[in-house]
């Protein structure tokens, strides 16, 4: 569909340039050439500033009953809204379609799309596409024909005229490692294609999450799309629906190590693929969109409260982009609405007592989705810093390769703090794995400015004696080796301790926690 231009035409009497006029006009022009070069480069300065600035989009379902007026939202503070979901046909697979009910011809006409997305666009708006979702198939797992997946894409792109693409990796969309590998090459050759047409094409990958960040589906799907040099805009984590990887966890607590796992991840997919991403710019590569109020599980929700507390731990770390599931759920739900612990797509579940999670999550995110579209990632070249951990700055002890270390005990390393999840020896806090279950170390935070070391507990000389593989210890019986105590599980001879970090089962040796150590002490004094 081509979109006409309107010509304006203004009317009423034209004003005569008078000689003061002409006279400012050539000292504007004059400057202009003088220090033409010089008033360019502030420009510039100033887009990219404006182009960097962090940015909130809410989804909204494009089919979903009651259909929801997102055009609307263009007379509001946050006018950028992202549609969804485009997949496959039910009646053809190489077709993208709403929902997979409506064409977007169908949808021109029976949801009255194009027109209300040029008036989301008459009010300052501009829209992202997303494709895949749960619920239908994603283009690039039922079209296996690669030059009509291309056509699909491009088709949906160029309908509406979007600069900005969101990739929504669920279900098969993102296990099909065949699927994933047809739609990296794809959108690879389209990114291509735009911008040497002097276009803009960002490309977003959504993804669920739990509080260890993106499982292993998710970084092959990162992967996969890296290797193909798609320029990925960011990673944004789906914080909600965390079932039993919640762990007691709060929601707020859970979606923020949800963020912070995936922003880890996120930089060894970057350092794999050839490019080092400093901090800060790996953080702006990070989105977040909680599903709010009532999520699937009965016992997440998602409070307004949460969503303040959420924002403002986003924007303390740079997260580039804020968005939500969805804007359709925006509001209280009505009296008539029986039973709020089952999800509906047109309400939040919660009381919202006139308060939007729209202005709570998208506070300070006031960038544009479509001017950050021109992103491009390159290689920070200073991002290499000085990473020597100094022990009269840092608050916990230095990790040392030979020493052992209980489960909880906290470590400084490369101006970092970890806290170990199990007993550990010689594994390196920052060794680069992509999942947190293969490393016994948890990241909590950085060292901050003038922070001094924290006395640590330690057990008294001789408060057990050392393990000697010539003596029967009973049930219960403590010992110190390689200055860790242990107790014993049942009785044995022999066996060393150091085998409890291997296989804690078979091991007759377990270490005391930190809290165990802390009880002894202070029963010593």
């Amino acid at each position: 569909m081509s979109k006409k231009q309107v010509n304006v035409q203004q009317s009423g009497p034209r004003r005569k340039l008078s000689l003061w006029r002409l006279a400012l006009a050539l000292i504007v022009l004059g400057g202009l050439t003088a220090g033409g070069w010089f008033g360019w480069q502030r420009w510039q300065v100033y887009q990219s500033d404006v182009a960097s600035r962090p940015w909130f989009a809410g989804y909204v379902d494009v089919t979903a009953t009651p259909t929801f007026a997102f055009e609307q939202i263009g007379a509001t503070t946050k006018k950028d809204t992202i549609l969804s979901f485009i997949v496959s046909s039910q009646t053809s697979n190489c077709v993208p379609a709403w929902g997979g009910a409506y064409n977007l011809d169908q949808a021109g006409a029976s949801l009255d799309l194009d027109r209300r997305i040029a008036r989301l666009q008459q009010q300052g708006g501009s829209i992202a596409v997303s494709f895949g979702g749960l619920a239908n198939s994603e283009l690039a797992v039922k079209c296996t024909d690669t030059t009509a997946l291309t056509n699909a894409y491009r088709s949906v792109i160029e309908r509406y005229n979007i600069s900005t693409i969101d990739l929504d990796l669920e279900g098969a969309g993102l296990t099909d490692k065949d699927a994933g590998a047809r739609r990296a090459d794809v959108i690879a050759k389209l990114q291509k294609e735009r911008r040497s047409e002097g276009k803009k094409l960002a490309v977003w990958v959504t993804l669920p999450v739990t509080p260890q960040g993106l499982s292993e589906d998710g970084t092959n799907g990162v992967a996969q799309l890296l290797s193909k040099k798609v320029d990925l805009a960011g990673v944004n984590a789906m914080t909600m629906d965390y079932g039993e990887s919640l762990n007691g966890k709060a929601m707020l607590e859970g979606s923020e190590s949800a963020l912070a796992q995936t922003k880890r991840q996120l930089g060894i997919l970057y350092n794999n693929a050839g490019i080092k991403l400093s901090d800060r710019a790996l953080w702006f590569k990070i989105g977040a969109t909680p599903m709010i109020g009532q999520n699937d599980i009965l016992d997440e929700v998602f409070t307004l409260e949460d969503a303040k507390a959420f924002n403002e731990f986003a924007r303390s770390h740079g997260v580039g982009r804020m968005s939500m599931w969805s804007i359709n759920r925006d509001i209280t739900c009505g009296s008539n609405y029986i039973d709020v612990r089952h999800v509906s797509s047109s309400c939040s579940g919660i009381k919202q007592d006139g308060k939007s999670f729209a202005s709570l999550l998208g506070e300070g995110f006031d960038g544009s989705l479509s001017l950050t579209a021109g992103n491009v990632t390159k290689e920070d070249e200073s991002s290499s810093q000085d990473e020597s951990d100094d022990p009269a700055k840092s608050p916990y002890q230095i990790w040392s390769e030979d020493g052992a270390y209980l489960e909880g005990t906290k470590v400084v390393w490369h101006r970092n703090v970890y806290k170990a999840k199990w007993w550990t020896q010689g594994d390196v806090p920052d060794s680069p794995v992509l999942q947190s279950w293969q490393t016994p170390w948890e990241l909590v935070g950085p060292v901050l400015p003038g922070e001094k070391p924290i006395k640590q507990a330690t057990l008294p000389e001789g408060t057990y004696p050392n393990w000697s593989g010539d003596v029967s210890y009973d049930t219960g019986r403590r010992i110190l080796f390689k200055g860790i105590p242990y107790q014993a599980k049942w009785w044995n001879k022999g066996q060393s301790p150091a085998a409890a970090s291997s296989n804690a089962d078979g091991s007759p040796w377990v270490p005391l926690t930190q809290t165990q150590i802390d009880t002894v002490k202070n029963a010593t004094k």
